[in-house]
């Protein structure tokens, strides 16, 4: 049966190791007869949380006009998400992070999803991007029966287009394929 398949790519270069990672997942999946839909943080507009409680003490949409409502109404649309981080300072980027934190309006919604996280260091130690994985973990603690179906750790590419010389980018194709 095919599934509703959303990649948000935070990548802030198209082309980047993690941005080339999502487009790898994305070929697996359509190919598995999924429908795919990839989105680039970077072309969008999506300020920060102000922490105004709008949406959480009054139960209204947030007043902030920009593209996050229209990726968290994806969100919730979606059977499968894939969030993709290049990692900074062993954590997620500052996009991906500002994302998530815009999800506080509806992350009651974003319910019963798949999720895939796939990430891109220059660290060579798998061990070390816990920390960045445990990030998105910590979102997942609070949507309602999030299932974490795998991770791709794309480690050991700091240039440009580096993740193209590791199995990494196979990896990601072969995990879209599962999907």
């Amino acid at each position: 049966m095919s599934k509703k398949v959303l990649i948000i790519s935070s990548s802030p270069r198209k082309g980047g190791n993690s941005d080339l990672l999502c487009d790898g997942f994305e070929k697996g999946a359509l190919e598995a007869g999924n429908e795919v839909e990839k989105i680039f943080l970077k072309d969008k507009t999506v300020h920060p949380c102000t922490g105004c409680s709008v949406c959480s003490m009054y139960g209204k949409s947030c007043p902030q006009k920009d593209d996050a409502a229209e990726i968290v109404e994806k969100m919730i649309v979606a059977d499968v998400i894939v969030m993709a981080t290049p990692v900074y300072f062993y954590t997620m980027c500052g996009q991906m992070k500002i994302m998530i934190d815009r999800c506080c309006a509806r992350y009651t919604e974003i319910t019963n999803k798949e999720f895939y996280f796939i990430i891109a260091a220059a660290e060579n130690d798998k061990s070390m991007m816990e920390r960045t994985i445990d990030g998105f973990r910590g979102f997942l603690d609070c949507l309602e029966n999030p299932q974490e179906k795998g991770v791709i750790y794309g480690i050991g590419a700091w240039k440009v287009g580096e993740i193209k010389d590791t199995p990494y980018l196979q990896e990601a194709y072969e995990m879209g394929k599962l999907v």
